[in-house]
């Protein structure tokens, strides 16, 4: 049998902003194969670059230095245009802060896409109100974002990335404006929505979503330093037991004790950082008796 393509690779993809001293390495070098049908959660703290390499592989962006191909395709170098169509016809993205149109109805909105495909009017209301019936929002297809809660317009953002027929899904920070009620919704859709065979790519701080995913990578400062496909790095402490403690329960009421639990509680320090403490408290006791003897 024929070994199977990754759909998605990164081969030594960097983003470098600005110049000289004011230079920021937003990725380094990353190298990453994703399998279709994979539900991935990316996790690590602000500014370690997960929404950089989700803008870089969802075509917002462009690569500084590597490759990124498509389906086999080099697409990092193509033209604007044609990364825009590349985009339209395979990758679906969800925002957090959902991006509708205000003055539009949800079933405007969800036509939008169709819209620049240029797909007769008839046709793009017909397939935006299967779309809706999908996310189960059939009856609110003429409400404004104004008139719908946070959890509906989650959904609506998500009729609006299927509405196309995309492959790929990706969603940054699906559930970072929503209840937990409404976040278990959106979460069991892009669930159902992977097991059509659809490839997920989900960015997320919280470990409690990761129950929902396959494969988990976690980030810092540009790298990706875990994969748990590959078992390459190591995922910090805190985070590897919440997630093993979420991806073992069946308690929601354990799963949201946990999951706040580890958004605020403190990186263990490692053995360094205790002898630093103690060296710290040495200098200070030190500098303590030597004001004493002066002062004698």
């Amino acid at each position: 049998m024929a070994e199977q393509r990754p759909i998605i690779s990164i081969e030594d993809v960097s983003k470098v902003y600005g110049f000289g001293d004011a230079t920021t390495v937003a990725l380094d070098e990353v190298s990453l194969d994703i399998n279709k049908g994979e539900f991935i959660a990316v996790m690590g703290p602000s500014g370690s670059g997960k929404t950089t390499l989700m803008n870089i592989i969802g075509m917002l962006d462009r690569p500084s230095h590597g490759i990124y191909k498509l389906n086999g395709r080099d697409v990092s170098r193509q033209k604007r245009n044609k990364q825009a169509k590349t985009r339209r016809d395979n990758i679906g993205y969800i925002f957090q802060s959902f991006n509708l149109l205000p003055r539009l109805t949800a079933l405007e909105n969800v036509a939008l896409p169709l819209a620049y495909k240029r797909v007769p009017q008839t046709r793009r209301l017909k397939a935006a109100a299967r779309a809706l019936d999908q996310v189960g929002l059939s009856d609110k297809e003429y409400n404004l974002p104004t008139q719908l809660s946070g959890g509906q317009l989650q959904r609506v953002a998500i009729a609006r990335a299927l509405v196309n027929g995309p492959s790929i899904i990706i969603a940054d920070e699906p559930t970072g404006n929503l209840d937990s009620t409404s976040a278990r919704v959106v979460m069991e859709l892009l669930s159902e929505i992977h097991k059509l065979g659809n490839t997920v790519l989900m960015v997320t701080h919280n470990p409690s979503l990761t129950r929902y995913a396959d494969r988990i990578l976690y980030m810092l400062d540009g790298s990706i330093v875990y994969d748990e496909a590959s078992a390459v790095g190591e995922m910090p402490t805190r985070v590897q037991r919440a997630v093993q403690a979420l991806r073992t329960s069946d308690d929601d009421e354990k799963l949201a004790s946990v999951s706040a639990m580890m958004e605020t509680m403190p990186e263990p320090k490692s053995s360094d950082d205790e002898d630093k403490g103690k060296k710290k408290k040495r200098r200070k006791s030190a500098r303590k008796k030597r004001g004493k003897k002066a002062k004698k």
